[in-house]
């Protein structure tokens, strides 16, 4: 079957998404089944980040040498397998581990779908890095809609999550034994390098710019509904359209924002999303009516959706390092943010009120704009500069 490598690579993200997607639109049937209570719930749903960030910190020499086709038959098929065998389990340490094997082979499966779609685009010549991402958010979008009605229709979860296995192995098996490693980007891969992936002082910009990101992201997908309700009292259908909008929007911008990329830079790009998630934060946070606060969701949607997948990008082209190790160590800062702010905004929140949680992002989006510079600039712009130092260096 004839598929461009970049379409391969949607794929895997689309597959990733929708067997997560599965099991979070079971988890009020999950704790039934448990029989255990919110917080017990949640120390168990830490097991898959747990297990990301060790994979994230220690799973890149291992990547390099598997490369991307073995990595993604292990991942992608890996992480619906144990998704799936989550309904059968009876005990709560028993799930814990599951999503903590889950978690290794996910983090593993972050980083070589960003650093093959990286190389991809060096070959293709053209920004793919958003459109592969915005596949996720598609997924996952998609996935929760077909959640809700499988719920509504009784279906068991253990049919659910097992039929979802059974497409994700189809799909997964026909588009991935086709995958082939995509050449490293000339002049920016080294072979030497740390076994383990931690942050450089040269990385902490792009790390800021991450953490940024997945700050409103986690504030729009895990408060959207809880704000809803304890700000308007809006009746649930009215409530859970902030976290449809936010998707929605998320998936729309990443989609269809590579060409933008490729005119404007991802300077200039990353500028103005951050500008729009400040706007609505805002938004949210000064609302008179529940329908300015969805507008604002809305913008904080599209507004955080391509700032992860371009600083992603220039990690991946750092020289100081293998591409590998940057894209490890900056998914490894980002997602200690993704799972830690829900119960710090959840802190705030009780102690301020839902509205002023939303502020806290604020500081860190700030800080994100004063650090764009990190991010490559019009491709003419960085051509330009690069003949500069050359003619600087001749003169020299």
């Amino acid at each position: 079957m004839l598929i461009q490598p970049q379409h391969r690579i949607y794929v895997c993200f689309f597959l990733f998404a929708i067997s997560m997607g599965a099991l979070l639109s079971r988890l009020p049937d999950l704790q039934d089944a448990l029989a255990v209570d919110k917080s017990e719930l949640g120390l168990t749903l830490i097991g898959a980040a747990i297990g990301a960030l060790i994979s994230l910190t220690f799973a890149s020499p291992l990547i390099a040498r598997f490369g991307a086709r073995k990595t993604a038959f292990l991942t992608v098929l890996g992480t619906s397998a144990l998704l799936a065998t989550i309904p059968w389990a009876n005990a709560a340490w028993l799930v814990f581990f599951i999503l903590f094997c889950e978690g290794l082979l996910a983090g593993a499966l972050e980083i070589n779908l960003n650093v093959e779609i990286d190389r991809i685009e060096a070959q293709l010549d053209r920004g793919v890095m958003n459109r592969a991402h915005g596949f996720w958010s598609l997924g996952f979008f998609l996935t929760a809609l077909v959640g809700s009605a499988v719920r509504q229709a009784g279906v068991p979860m253990q049919l659910h999550l097992a039929l979802t296995f059974t497409f994700v192995l189809i799909v997964g098996a026909i588009v991935i034994s086709g995958m082939k490693n995509a050449p490293a980007r000339a002049g920016i891969e080294h072979v030497e390098g740390p076994s383990a992936a931690l942050p450089t002082w040269g990385l902490m910009p792009l790390c800021i710019i991450g953490i940024a990101a997945f700050l409103v992201e986690g504030a729009g997908i895990d408060w959207s509904a809880i704000y809803m309700r304890d700000a308007f009292a809006v009746e649930p259908f009215i409530g859970g359209l902030g976290l449809t909008l936010f998707t929605f929007f998320m998936a729309v911008a990443r989609l269809f924002v590579d060409p933008l990329v490729d005119r404007f830079g991802a300077r200039a790009v990353a500028t103005f999303l951050l500008i729009f998630s400040v706007a609505g934060l805002c938004a949210v946070w000064l609302a008179p009516h529940p329908y300015i606060a969805l507008f604002g969701f809305a913008l904080m949607g599209g507004g955080c959706s391509a700032v992860y997948p371009l600083a992603v990008s220039a990690a991946a082209q750092r020289t100081d390092r293998p591409a590998h190790l940057n894209v490890a160590a900056l998914g490894q800062m980002s997602f200690v943010v993704f799972f830690l702010a829900p119960p710090l905004l959840g802190f705030v929140a009780e102690h301020a009120g839902i509205r002023i949680s939303y502020l806290v992002c604020l500081p860190v989006i700030i800080a994100a704009l004063c650090l764009t510079k990190a991010l490559k600039p019009r491709e003419s712009d960085n051509k330009a500069g690069i003949k500069e130092e050359a003619n600087q260096a001749a003169c020299g």
